[in-house]
């Protein structure tokens, strides 16, 4: 007789009280009684024969056995997800949730212009966001929790799929008085001996800019590391250094009245490419290409400084751009 296999229900319940770490939130999450969630939880104990979580009066922890399982729970039920939505896509493309992360450096400034044109054009799709760094976009990607990350190119993970958008030159913002204030054509060299200002550990971008001051000779002020381009900028504005930014990010950040300048690179200038990741065996592969279509259609009239990748253009990365 074969031995007992865990259920999908029982799984999704483990995995909501990873995610909430409380039992009363998970089940609110999943619309059952909390009752029902915790007999399903201890029915995949009894099943898998080993405990899972500890339960206390103040808090919910996993047990070793029970964050591997909450990790295997994650491509199962994103595998079962895809082939429940199989027939769906078949019959119509675009329709029901989307999950899609997009990197900091990236989510404020382009997804304001692009979301209206992707609801115009199809009103059916239900875009799920989250917004958060590199690495957990691409561990949530794996594990299934996400179908799409907006993210910044290459990152030679095995079993995902990459999809280039666009290029995405970086500009140099620094106080309305410095030397290099407003420049064009500015060479990298220039930054030699400059003090630039840097995002904290764990952001793409850091490391890319990295890269440019390591050849330019410049200095990071690693005291000084900020969680956002907008507090970077704040502190450009207030005297202690210069930083680079995605130019899609200028609009948003230096405006008039601020105090700050941007100067422009020699071309080539140091850039970025980003576009769209997706699991490999993702049944819904079509849609995903779609969708990158509909980004590159959009993205003329987002009034952004970016250069659209064309569908048929190169997979392969420019030499010169730094990788994520």
């Amino acid at each position: 007789m074969a031995s007992p296999q865990p259920t999908i229900t029982q799984l999704r319940a483990l995995v909501a009280v990873a995610d909430h770490r409380h039992f009363g939130r998970a089940a609110a999450g999943l619309h059952v009684s909390q009752p029902t969630l915790s007999s399903a939880v201890a029915a995949l104990e009894r099943t898998l024969g080993v405990q899972l979580v500890e339960r206390t009066t103040r808090s919910v922890l996993l047990t070793g056995v029970g964050e591997e399982v909450v990790r295997r729970a994650r491509g199962v039920l994103g595998a079962v997800d895809d082939l429940a939505e199989v027939a769906v896509r078949a019959r119509e493309p675009l329709v029901g949730d989307i999950r899609l992360g997009v990197i900091p450096t990236v989510a404020p400034y382009l997804l304001p212009r692009l979301l209206p044109a992707l609801r115009d054009r199809w009103p059916q799709a239900r875009l799920r966001l989250r917004e958060a760094q590199t690495a957990t976009l691409l561990a949530e990607l794996r594990g299934g929790a996400l179908d799409l990350a907006l993210l910044a190119l290459p990152n030679d993970e095995p079993g995902i799929t990459e999809i280039p958008l666009y290029d995405e030159d970086f500009v140099l913002v620094t106080p309305a008085g410095h030397p290099l204030a407003g420049g064009a054509a500015v060479p990298t060299a220039a930054l030699a001996g400059q003090d630039l200002l840097l995002l904290e550990d764990g952001h793409c971008f850091r490391a890319q800019a990295l890269d440019v001051c390591r050849e330019a000779g410049a200095r990071e002020r690693s005291a000084l590391r900020a969680a956002s381009l907008s507090t970077i900028v704040q502190m450009v504005a207030g005297g202690l250094g210069l930083t680079l930014l995605p130019a899609g990010a200028v609009g948003v950040e230096v405006g008039e009245g601020r105090g700050l300048a941007v100067a422009t690179f020699r071309r080539p200038a140091p850039h970025r490419r980003i576009g769209l990741a997706h699991r490999a065996t993702s049944a819904r592969v079509g849609d995903w290409q779609l969708l990158a279509d509909q980004f590159r259609v959009a993205l003329p009239g987002a009034g952004l400084d970016l250069i659209p990748i064309p569908a048929d253009g190169p997979t392969s990365p420019d030499p010169r751009i730094i990788p994520a």
